[in-house]
């Protein structure tokens, strides 16, 4: 989803916090080199750091610009990230959701991106500044209404000379992937992944709209934040964090207030306040950019230069940080929602430049690294919650430490506090083994080495450390000291911070007695002007770059093959970079044959051998910095191992042994079935899983789907340990295929496996799986289901012809085209013109298995006083393509600059074989897009619009709120039926 804000999220029962970057270890200081650009005269200066594994330059502008560069070869791309030192702790208390809304406005253009007539725009901007002023005064409800009446009358006359989306078309043009932005508690950050050969477009375009601050089309725009607020209300983990986060910190503004905003600050919002803050904040010598891929150094400072360069310095922004009282007590909170309840626990840490902190992170591991934490085999592999986890979150002026889990079915959630109490206590006294903490350092190298190829990852690293307020060689020596952390910092630290001193949240099921939703303002479409173009969309246009040229895999040269005892296929891809490997045994054989099979793999993970306990296993496993699993799916079980190349015999052997020799375990099969119960009925308070996964498949197959077809309670309770492992045995007996991406060559992993993997002399057929038949939709039908939401939520699907690889370059080009990013039909359309929702989308979907169905698969997400126009809009566009030459060659290029810069490389291309031989095509399909690109035009883009989208049958499938669903609306589209939970879930 677009500008979307950073939230802390909740998968499954256990709670995960964004992933940060590990760096690389470094005892040397920094040096300074000169370098001088070839085509330029100007002089460059930069720091290093020796030994540093990413060679980064670190260059400061003249206006105290900070930019860290990095160079990664592995395709011609580069990840850029533009980083503002503010977030949300920097906002006025009576303007709180500032940052963020600036965030927003950041890609609205410049005085010359965006417009047709700057001089005439901003004459009706400054009117609408002035209304919202004065807007924010005022208490009458009616006198309220008169201006606001005002602000979107005259807001429609300023649209007239606006270019909506100028800069998400371009960068669309460009091939850029990823174009969003994020604001978080203390920084806003800008990114997108660009071809390297529109490095000069991509620095003009962010020089130019992040120089200045226009707030065009405002009231639209602050509508789709209004719809951010509703997702966020309605999301009981989000209120479930917001209230840990205010018990933590009462007096900083990490608690104080969110990112979004108060509801009444949204309804009150200040243009002025905004203009404020960006002319405080967003000065050069308060922001960074970095940078990591397929870039020449001085080629690119001088570009960066050149652009950014002219932006003026400014004042250095103070901020003094609000100093907590120590927490004496448990600061108890209570948050009531319609999903499955859970806890959440935190403890107060200093920031992130402290040592604390950094034992913080380690402590963490130790209680949770999803192995062999006192967590994870404590509670999660005897299964004595229904899941727990532990993640840090580590900020400038404080870091906190968060504790989570979800009860069993008849366990209270003060059990599963006092859970991970004792967890916590078993830290503060030591009792955890001491290899434990090599290993954890071990797990971070592996880490280390897998984050080095992403430049994503390598960025994001910069980030930290300039948000950390840290010159990178510190930064890399705080990895060091990590790696030098012992058994006695560790337990010092525990006794310093766990006592009784936490904020704990009870998330619990019920109607939430503090319910709030903002309300629908009226707001009059503005004009979409998808054909104007400013004088400064046409310089960046016409700016040349030279052409790169497109890889694709050939499956004959870039993989290879091998053959294993038995006849087993080995798909090969070697591994040039690091020690690290991946090995899969591929099984074509799923829930859909047996659904006993994914119990049995389920069931596999609390298992031991002859030789170990469950928990040892694992322990024996993250000892030498292997991983290993069993996954199913519907038609496939996934064998996995994986880690560090040198220990793959000793990693090997463990896997084998559990899958030859697995001992049964009663208790943790009853455990296991409970387990599974308590999760079917969490499972039917999840609003996505309701919306997203079970109407979906009723839709497509009807009530007997491969969604529904699982076991029964009663058949659960029946299955013996014996029946479970015998299916685990038999995995291997049935005929499979290995995939191996690691560093050895092939002729080595072939003998390797030859001698550890273990199989029959002969191989059983796979047996036929239970077949789903996929529906025709033969007349318009409404499908809805009671959820207690702010929001409405609806699912547009429609069936379509079966997957023909002679489709897929016009389909691809159609989706580019109608929902390709924010410069797109549906975006442009929904969103900015009439401010119907936060996030819309509308595709057609591939089939990923050579004879099934594709699917025109369309979402939007409103709140449900706006059902009827969302409705409209959204069907409307289904009906009737909008005409925009300029989009559909936008969309052109967009597909053929994101083509001719991917690379499929490393294991990628085992999986690209993967997934070629499902849908029985023996080549690259990329190609034949690439290669029908140019020849396509917009009237084949209507030709298969009106074919395969227009008035084709639906079924509609809607969640929201009985009390505020329009019935009578949803009457209009079709044939309108209520789906109980027990028909969709089967149970």
């Amino acid at each position: 989803m677009k500008k979307r804000i950073l939230l802390l999220s909740l998968i499954g029962s256990v709670l995960f916090a964004q992933c940060k970057t590990s760096t690389p270890s470094q005892t040397a200081a920094p040096t300074e080199t000169t370098a001088t650009a070839p085509t330029a005269k100007k002089e460059f200066t930069y720091t290093t750091v020796p030994n540093d594994p990413l060679k980064t330059r670190i260059y400061t502008l003249d206006n105290g610009l900070k930019v860290y560069l990095s160079q990664y070869k592995t395709a011609p791309r580069i990840q850029t990230y533009i980083a503002v030192r503010a977030g949300s702790k920097n906002d006025p208390a009576d303007a709180t959701g500032l940052a963020h809304y600036l965030e927003h406005m950041a890609f609205k253009g410049s005085t010359r991106l965006g417009t047709t007539n700057w001089e005439k725009e901003q004459q009706e901007l400054a009117k609408i500044e002035a209304l919202y002023e004065l807007y924010r005064t005022q208490k009458d409800p009616e006198l309220r209404k008169k201006t606001y009446h005002q602000i979107d009358s005259i807001s429609g006359v300023a649209a007239t000379y606006a270019v909506p989306n100028e800069y998400d078309k371009l960068v669309a043009a460009m091939g850029m992937k990823g174009s969003n932005a994020s604001t978080w508690v203390e920084q806003t950050i800008y990114y997108g992944d660009i071809p390297s050969n529109q490095l000069e477009k991509w620095a003009m375009l962010e020089a130019e709209r992040l120089g200045v601050m226009i707030p065009r089309l405002f009231h639209t725009e602050l509508e789709a934040v209004y719809e951010e607020k509703n997702r966020s209300l309605d999301s009981d983990n989000n209120k479930a964090f917001e209230a840990a986060f205010a018990a933590l910190w009462p007096t900083h503004q990490y608690g104080t207030q969110t990112t979004i905003g108060t509801v009444e600050h949204l309804k009150n919002p200040s243009i002025t306040e905004i203009k404020k803050y960006f002319e405080k904040y967003y000065v050069p010598n308060n922001m960074a950019i970095a940078m990591s891929g397929d870039l020449e150094f001085d080629e690119t400072i001088r570009l960066i230069d050149e652009h950014f360069g002219r932006w003026e310095k400014g004042p250095e922004p103070e901020y003094n940080a609000p100093q907590e009282k120590p927490i004496t007590s448990p600061v108890v909170r209570e948050v009531y929602g319609p999903e499955a309840e859970m806890l959440l626990m935190a403890y107060r840490f200093p920031g992130v430049k402290s040592k604390d902190a950094l034992v913080l992170r380690m402590i963490n591991e130790i209680l949770s690294n999803g192995q062999a934490g006192l967590i994870d085999l404590n509670i999660n592999q005897k299964q004595a919650a229904l899941g727990a986890g532990s993640f840090a979150e580590i900020y400038n002026d404080y870091s906190a430490h968060f504790l989570s889990g979800s009860p069993r079915e008849g366990q209270t959630l003060d059990q599963v506090k006092n859970l991970l109490l004792q967890q916590i206590e078993l830290v503060k006294k030591g009792k955890f083994e001491d290899w434990l903490i090599p290993a954890i350092v071990n797990k971070n190298k592996i880490a280390k080495m897998q984050s080095y190829e992403s430049n994503a990852a390598r960025a994001t690293a910069f980030v930290d450390a300039f948000i950390a307020q840290m010159d990178w060689a510190e930064y890399l020596k705080r990895e060091e000291a990590f790696e030098q952390i012992t058994k006695q910092d560790v337990v010092e630290v525990a006794n310093r911070y766990y006592g009784n001193n936490y904020a704990i949240v009870y998330k619990r099921t019920g109607q939430d007695p503090t319910a709030q939703k903002v309300e629908k303002p009226t707001i009059t479409p503005v004009p979409a002007n998808r054909d104007a173009q400013s004088d400064y969309y046409k310089l960046v246009a016409s700016v040349p770059s030279t052409d790169l040229e497109p890889q694709f895999v050939d499956y004959k040269k870039d993989l290879q093959e091998g053959r294993l005892k038995s006849g087993i296929p080995v798909y090969y891809t070697r591994n040039q970079e690091n020690g690290l490997f991946n090995l899969y045994y591929v099984v074509e054989m799923g829930t859909n044959h047996d659904p006993k099979i994914g119990l049995a793999v389920d069931y596999l993970q609390y298992l031991g051998t002859d030789k170990y306990t469950a928990e040892e296993l694992q322990k024996e496993f993250f000892k030498i910095g292997c991983n290993f699993g069993v996954s199913s799916g519907q038609e496939q079980v996934y064998v996995y191992l994986s880690g560090l190349d040198t220990n793959l015999e000793q990693g090997l052997q463990l896997f084998e042994s559990l899958l030859q020799n697995p001992k049964a375990d009663k208790k943790a099969l009853e455990d296991l079935v409970d387990g599974i119960l308590k999760d079917r009925e969490n499972a039917k308070q999840d609003k996505n899983i309701i919306h997203g996964v079970a109407m979906v498949n009723y839709a497509k197959y009807g009530p007997k789907n491969p969604f529904t077809n699982i076991l029964s309670a009663k058949e659960l309770k029946k299955v013996k340990p014996q029946e479970l492992l015998t299916i685990i045995k038999d995995i291997p007996s049935y005929q499979h295929h290995v995939l191996y991406y690691g560093p050895r060559p092939l002729q080595a992993i072939t003998t390797t496996l030859n001698t550890g993997h273990q199989v029959p002399a002969l191989l059983k057929p796979v047996p036929d799986q239970k077949a789903f038949n996929e529906l025709s939709i033969k007349k318009p039908m409404v499908y809805w289901t009671d959820y207690d939401m702010v929001q409405a939520e609806l699912i547009f699907l429609s069936k379509s012809v079966n997957y023909d690889p002679k489709l897929v370059p016009v389909a691809r080009l159609y989706n580019e085209y109608f929902d390709g990013g924010m410069g797109a039909i549906v975006f442009q359309e929904l969103r900015e013109s009439r401010a119907l929702a936060y996030s819309a989308s509308s595709r057609y979907s591939i089939a990923n298995k050579q004879g099934r169905a594709n699917y025109v698969v369309s979402y939007i997400g409103t709140q449900a006083d706006k059902l009827p126009e969302a409705m409209a809009g959204m069907q409307g566009l289904l009906n009737d393509l909008p005409t925009a030459q300029a989009n559909f060659e936008n969309a052109k290029a967009s597909v053929r600059n994101s083509i001719a810069t991917e690379r499929i490389n490393k294991s990628g291309i085992l999986m690209s074989y993967e997934s070629a031989r499902k849908l029985g095509i023996d080549h690259d399909i990329r190609r034949d897009i690439y290669e029908s690109l140019g020849a396509l035009t917009f009237e084949q883009i209507q030709a298969f619009h009106k074919q395969h989208i227009k008035e084709q049958n639906q079924a509609i499938l809607v969640i929201g709120s009985k009390d505020r669903l329009n019935f009578k609306e949803l009457a209009n589209y079709g044939t309108v039926k209520k789906l109980t939970l027990k028909e969709l879930f089967g149970y």
